[in-house]
């Protein structure tokens, strides 16, 4: 009979010993831990496609060795990716310039930080019906984007090319309103810069941000004009004051401005898209 309980005691032992075990490896995975038992971190970056998600989507791997599980967060637009990581929906956001930044923080009462300048795309305009600048009529129809910031970048273009004058080429929230002069007529029409594209052959001359042009497979090179690369207009990585200084953001910025990511920039986008640092 000892012989019968004793072995009982002992298969209860067992079982209590393996749910322990198994309770303790629930509680590893619930806290975000690697098979090796270091501690990882997932950040949420938001991102338009091209090319800063597929700059993210690069440096996945990189920052999965340092315990970083970035997830990047697609956008079509520019206003959710600033709205989201505003409202704590994503710890970081990839896709604008200084300018466009601060005009949002303005407008939206925010207080958004640029943390490490990345890349610059030349800004630029594109025609499907002429192949020169000086081929455009009188009158002609000319796309800008409709927020402050890159609409103001469209018109000190055309300024800084001489089709129009500006109160102060260097006002980088100008407006139709400072346009001084402007010998041949051109009617600005104001839209959504994510629909430039998909309405160029609607218009005579479509001032798009890069990341459009390469999304809509336009070939930069195609562009009537273009800005040189002393623009301000970097894109930057921007999180909030609250976790600005998060080591896990260290890392991202780290690995964004790694020598990989510069030859990674360089051999995919040919002069499209330049490093910022």
């Amino acid at each position: 009979m000892k012989k019968w309980t004793l072995i009982l005691l002992s298969i209860m032992l067992v079982a209590i010993v393996s749910a322990c075990g198994n309770k303790a490896a629930d509680n590893t995975a619930a806290t975000g831990t690697t098979e090796g038992g270091a501690e990882t971190v997932t950040l949420k970056v938001g991102a338009t496609a091209v090319p800063h998600a597929e700059i993210l989507k690069h440096i996945q791997p990189a920052l999965a060795k340092e315990g970083v599980n970035l997830q990047v967060v697609e956008f079509t637009d520019y206003i959710q990716p600033n709205v989201q990581l505003n409202g704590k929906q994503l710890d970081a956001n990839y896709f604008q310039t200084l300018p466009y930044l601060e005009e949002q923080n303005k407008s939206r009462s925010m207080t958004l930080k640029a943390v490490q300048p990345v890349h610059i795309e030349p800004f630029g305009a594109y025609s499907t019906k002429y192949k020169s600048i000086d081929e455009l009529p009188d009158g002609a129809n000319i796309a800008i984007p409709n927020e402050v910031s890159n609409g103001a970048r469209a018109l000190i273009l055309l300024a800084n090319n001489g089709l129009i004058e500006l109160k102060d080429k260097t006002n980088i929230t100008s407006s139709v309103k400072d346009i001084t002069a402007n010998p041949k007529n051109f009617k600005f029409t104001p839209m959504d810069a994510a629909f430039i594209t998909r309405q160029l052959d609607q218009v005579d001359l479509g001032m798009i941000n890069m990341n459009y042009v390469l999304e809509a497979k336009i070939d930069p090179k195609s562009a009537l004009l273009t800005e040189t690369s002393s623009a301000p207009y970097a894109n930057y990585l921007v999180t909030r004051e609250d976790n600005q200084n998060d080591p896990a953001i260290e890392k991202l910025k780290k690995a964004l401005t790694s020598d990989d990511v510069k030859k990674f920039i360089e051999d995919t986008y040919n002069g499209a898209v330049i490093p910022a640092f």
